[in-house]
């Protein structure tokens, strides 16, 4: 086994270097990792910009898929060989208040993967056992990478919402959230409302499982939303304050818009939207590691799955440029020489 990998490091904001690092053994509750794939999700941009506090140089990437090739001591459940995958939340700690409540999303101690340690744009990486996924035989080590993140937060913020099967449910923006929460939308039996600007993403989104398209630069998307009976969950992918104000009040009474999309712009909705009907605005982080494992067996079932340009790991500053640029359709992953991950033995 070489004593060096290969990772694509951020040594200062906004720069790129490939560097060789020498392999490491896992610490206490930690697993070392032969990464198979990693997405590149937006926002990577908070450590490649150097919007989060970063300890530099930082590995960014949290959207991991591979193969456990070591186990530090405590760790169990488990094995050698086993796929895995790790997404935005880096562990909990298992003993704060919220951990003890069992919300594990919000732990104070969590650390995120690529800003508060190291991250999947490398072919090795250490991880804390408790935020480990297990990856199902039937999707490949490419096809799970996004759905780490952009999927779970998706399909968490829809199974968790009010509606229920026959419901129509809106997902708005069509882009790397949207386009997989229309899919999840679509199976878990809700009639679903794709929205987005312009004609040209209508008949994708109609393929992706949506029932009716409504285009926001031709109509007042709120007044679809009410011709159609009024929806009662609206899932906001698109960032933008004025966008989630423009579908608002196509809630029906009692129902609630998602926020997902993560923006600087204020949101504008007033007290009048919010109080007459008993409309509700709520945002959705991601989801434990409990949650990122329905996530991919749900994925695995129903055929849900993210589209996706793969690149070598050599080539993430261009992957992570395309992405950012917006000519990636959806999702950009890399991949690393350690192997295509299409199977996995399975563990109890």
């Amino acid at each position: 086994m070489n004593a060096t990998y290969k990772a694509i490091e951020v040594p200062r904001p906004g720069e790129f270097s490939e560097v060789s690092r020498p392999l490491l053994d896992p610490g206490p509750n930690q697993v070392r990792i032969r990464v198979e794939a990693c997405g590149v999700c937006h926002s990577d941009s908070g450590t490649v910009e150097g919007s989060f506090p970063i300890d530099w140089p930082r590995v960014p990437g949290h959207e991991v898929v591979g193969r456990i090739d070591a186990l530090g001591s405590g760790v169990q459940g488990w094995a050698v060989g086993q796929r895995v995958g790790v997404g935005f939340l880096g562990g909990s700690c298992g003993y704060c208040e919220f951990c003890r409540g069992g919300d594990l999303v919000n732990c104070r101690n969590q650390e995120y993967t690529g800003i508060d340690h190291d991250g999947g744009y490398a072919e090795v990486m250490i991880a804390k056992a408790s935020g480990l996924m297990s990856i199902p035989n039937e999707l490949s080590s490419a096809a799970a990478a996004p759905l780490l993140c952009a999927g779970i937060t998706t399909f968490n913020a829809l199974r968790n919402a009010p509606a229920k099967a026959g419901d129509l449910v809106a997902v708005l923006g069509i882009g790397g959230l949207g386009h997989l929460g229309v899919q999840y939308a679509r199976h878990m039996g809700f009639e679903v409302v794709a929205i987005a600007r312009g004609t040209d993403t209508a008949e994708l989104a109609k393929k992706l499982g949506a029932h009716h398209y409504i285009d926001s630069a031709a109509t007042d998307p709120a007044a679809a939303l009410q011709a159609l009976g009024g929806a009662k969950v609206i899932l906001i992918t698109a960032s933008g304050g004025k966008t989630i104000a423009a579908t608002f009040k196509g809630l029906r009474p009692g129902g609630v818009a998602i926020n997902i999309g993560v923006g600087p712009e204020p949101i504008e909705v007033t007290s009048m939207d919010l109080v007459f009907g008993s409309r509700k605005l709520e945002g959705a982080l991601t989801g434990d590691p409990a949650t990122g494992d329905a996530t991919l067996r749900f994925s695995a079932l129903s055929g849900v799955s993210a589209m996706i340009e793969t690149a070598p790991l050599n080539q993430a500053p261009a992957a992570y440029a395309k992405m950012m640029a917006g000519k990636a359709r959806f999702r950009m992953v890399l991949v690393t020489n350690n192997g295509a991950g299409q199977s996995a033995p399975r563990h109890s």
